[in-house]
């Protein structure tokens, strides 16, 4: 049979995405609708927007085993290229006894042949990364890659994205544009995922991802005052669903396991049209619709099982309750979950329970003694002229985290050192906290109370692909040091803040410049490193190895 002069073409990916001891989803982008298939596994693309992808779930694998693969499209090879700098991609199932490691990092500004050089922004840690482990063997490569928001600029376009949106709408696209709808967010995807660093990084490593506010639009969700203004423009409709339904299909279906593509009714609904080229657009816009206006309706978070490790990735920004009498980081049906599944880790003899959050729990202290200045001026002034000032400062400033969630931060400390302290089953060796957001690295170390089995951190790294002007450096060095802290304790004592209970110290930084960190986990042992680009620099730097666990 003559081959087809004209196959179908992979726009993007392989992804290699969940990924357990017996099965792996591997998901791609097609300029087509046509059957995929990864070591002899088939699946049909389906269309979203005249756009077509397709997830593979390749089963019946052996645990603790490599398997190199392939995809083909209507029995034509696509992956590998035939000639790359890349080893060939492979599938690697967890199942042996050695050490687990696992690399993360925020916040990756488009890639580096679209950024402008007069931003000055480092080399690409994400890209040096990959150089790094594909001339390293194997049983060094990180077992998975943990994304934790901003994958995507929708608000901060690069000039290449600028003239594309200028050629589609018929004008020049200003400096300060955005993407307007799902059409435009595929574009920021291309731009980011074509990098062929970064498309053999993720087309050989498990990625877990979750969103933060620049794949929707800077501080999105910070508060209900925020949500009446933005929700109120005449584009809002358009953009928001635009974001929700390309973060269903470029980052969250991959996020799932297969018992948990069997239950997704969104999924099971996709796969039973009729026909892939039956466009499922409609269907993913008014669910996107639906969980904007009901967060409940739909569940972001979810959870990565890897043997002795366990990752329970919470969704930090869709999912908040913005009422101000009642703000919560989540509602209390997603925090009883996330609660249920660290006591079932606990249970389970988990070692090293990894919590995976875009916004860091455990902030330098000046900055979060002014969340919670800001909160509770913002809570007691609802309405008053001293409220609308104190709303206009957290807009300002961002000052939206855990800390500016006061409720949600002390019960998520309760449930860590409830866990620490052995109450739902043994004690794991080291509880972790991985976030990005904040464009610098540090180490903190929850110090209070002091009758933990469990040491209990937060890891913070971003940026893989951006900057920190030099106001936010400055910023941040200051919101570590002493003098700052209790001039902001005064601050919230004066507002009559509730103070914490919790205590922590910090460990090591901050770093400054692009960095991707890795945990590297054996038995009960945890350490964590970190590796730093800086302009100049020829790739990654390891500027820290430090322990978790022990005494």
């Amino acid at each position: 049979m003559p081959s087809d002069p004209n196959p179908p073409v992979l726009l993007l990916g392989p992804l290699l995405r969940h990924v357990d001891p017996v099965s792996a989803t591997v998901w791609v982008e097609t300029d087509r609708a046509c059957d995929v298939d990864v070591l002899g596994r088939r699946s049909r693309t389906f269309c979203v927007g005249g756009h077509h992808y397709a997830l593979v779930l390749v089963e019946d694998l052996e645990p603790g085993t490599t398997t190199p693969y392939e995809v083909r499209l209507d029995g034509t090879k696509v992956w590998p290229p035939e000639r790359s700098a890349f080893p060939p991609s492979r599938i690697r199932t967890p199942g042996d006894s050695g050490e687990f490691r696992v690399a993360f990092g925020s916040c990756r500004y488009a890639t580096p042949g679209t950024a402008e050089a007069s931003a000055h922004i480092p080399p690409d840690a994400l890209d040096c990364y990959a150089t790094r482990i594909a001339g390293q063997p194997e049983d060094h490569w990180p077992d998975a890659l943990v994304l934790l928001g901003d994958q995507v600029y929708a608000d901060e376009l690069t000039p290449p994205t600028r003239r594309w949106l200028s050629l589609r709408r018929g004008e020049d696209a200003p400096p300060e544009a955005q993407v307007a709808d799902f059409e435009e967010y595929t574009r920021l995807y291309a731009e980011s995922w074509s990098d062929p660093h970064v498309r053999w990084l993720l087309s050989t490593v498990p990625s877990s991802m979750i969103f933060d506010d620049h794949e929707m639009i800077d501080d999105w969700n910070t508060s209900a005052a925020w949500r009446r203004e933005v929700t109120a423009q005449p584009w809002w409709a358009d953009r928001i669903s635009g974001g929700l339904v390309s973060y269903w299909v470029y980052q969250h279906l991959g996020n799932l396991s297969p018992q948990e593509l069997a239950d997704n009714k969104t999924w099971q609904a996709i796969q039973g049209l009729p026909d892939g080229s039956d466009d499922a657009e409609p269907m993913l816009r008014e669910m996107a619709e639906r969980a904007d206006t009901e967060p409940a309706s739909i569940r972001w978070s979810f959870v990565r099982h890897w043997g002795e490790a366990r990752l329970i990735m919470i969704d930090s920004r869709a999912g908040r309750v913005l009422d101000e009498q009642r703000r919560r980081m989540v509602d209390d049906d997603e925090f009883a979950w996330i609660e249920g599944a660290m006591q079932r880790a606990a249970a389970e003899g988990v070692q090293h329970l990894i919590l995976g959050t875009s916004l860091p729990w455990l902030l330098p202290h000046a900055i979060h003694q002014l969340e919670r200045w800001n909160e509770t001026l913002n809570v007691r002034h609802e309405g008053a002229w001293r409220g609308r000032l104190a709303e206009k400062v957290r807009q300002a400033a961002d000052l939206e985290h855990w800390a500016a969630f006061g409720d949600s931060f002390e019960r998520l400390g309760r449930a860590l050192t409830s866990l620490a302290r052995g109450e739902h089953g043994p004690a794991p060796a080291s509880a972790l906290v991985l976030s990005g957001d904040v464009h610098h690295a540090y180490a903190a170390e929850l110090v209070r109370p002091g009758d933990l089995t469990t040491r209990v951190h937060q890891l913070t790294v971003s940026p893989l692909h951006n900057q920190a002007p030099h106001p936010i450096r400055v910023g941040f060095r200051i919101g570590w040091s002493r003098w700052a802290k209790r001039f902001t304790m005064g601050l919230a004592r004066l507002a009559r803040a509730t103070p914490s209970e919790l205590e922590w110290d910090k460990q090591a930084g901050p770093f400054f410049g692009n960095q991707i960190g890795e945990l590297v986990l054996a038995g009960r042992e945890a350490r964590f490193q970190l590796s730093v680009t800086e302009i100049g620099q020829d790739g990654l730097r390891q500027v820290l190895d430090m322990p978790l666990t022990g005494a």
